[in-house]
């Protein structure tokens, strides 16, 4: 399968009270940076995309790089290891992001592109573009979130001669526990065929999952499923259910 599918404390104020002088302005009152960099690192045992697994059921080393404006425009750089038989023997997969994020009301509206490329991959017609909108709202301690992904035609996403494109739509849910480091997640998605990403008719993917955060590091476990059978050269059903655990630290 070709492809595969996002603070500072306070500087002491005790010197200045002792001495009588006029305390520095807390974190808080400092204005909010232009310009923000995040990041991520992580360890997964199994990459799945839509359901469907990257790496031949094994383990995959992520890792991605995001750089925020104010303005609400940010891009992004995003990378796994992946099995070769994903995109004519290239072993890595990178994503290239770039949108704008803003929000309307109690809605948090998000549009951009994806650049999907293969280094790696023996010269063969492998990388395609795919933009993306999402639309979030939260509801106290819970978050709902609809997107559509939609890959042009492209002769990447065929499977024999010409171009194909591909249309995914997914829903997601996930709450954090109130005053615990808990949070649990649903996901449930629909590619829509026939693609290289669906390698054949449409299908339905899913997964539930739970969090455990400590610090800087997030422990993960989900189980994931779809209605699909396909199988790697290795002879896996890399579509079938599975639990996968993940160790994430951010940055």
């Amino acid at each position: 399968m070709r492809k595969s599918i996002i603070g500072l404390s306070a500087a002491p104020i005790v010197l200045g009270a002792l001495m009588g002088l006029s305390a520095p302005a807390m974190a808080q009152d400092e204005p909010t940076p232009e310009v923000t960099v995040t990041g991520n690192a992580a360890v997964v045992s199994d990459y799945r995309f839509r359901g469907i697994s990257q790496t031949n059921k094994k383990f995959a080393l992520q890792g991605g790089l995001t750089v925020s404006h104010a303005s609400g425009f940010y891009a992004s750089v995003w990378g796994s290891s992946i099995d070769d038989y994903v995109a004519a023997g290239s072993d890595q997969e990178l994503d290239l992001i770039g949108g704008y994020s803003t929000t309307i009301g109690a809605a948090t509206i998000d549009v951009g592109v994806l650049y999907y490329y293969y280094p790696g991959n023996a010269g063969a017609n492998t990388d395609f573009v795919e933009p993306y909108a999402s639309v979030k709202g939260t509801f106290g301690p819970a978050t709902a979130k609809l997107t559509v992904n939609y890959a042009p035609k492209a002769k990447a996403l065929t499977v024999g001669n010409g171009k194909e494109d591909n249309l995914y739509v997914a829903g997601d849910l996930s709450a954090s526990i109130p005053n615990t480091p808990l949070g649990v997640s649903a996901h449930l998605g629909h590619s829509f065929g026939p693609s290289y990403l669906t390698i054949g008719d449409e299908y339905t993917d899913w997964n539930i999952g739970a969090t455990y955060t400590w610090n800087h590091l997030t422990f993960g476990v989900s189980y994931v499923d779809t209605d699909k059978s396909l199988f790697s050269p290795a002879g896996h059903n890399i579509s079938k259910a599975g639990v996968v655990g993940s160790i994430t630290a951010s940055f």
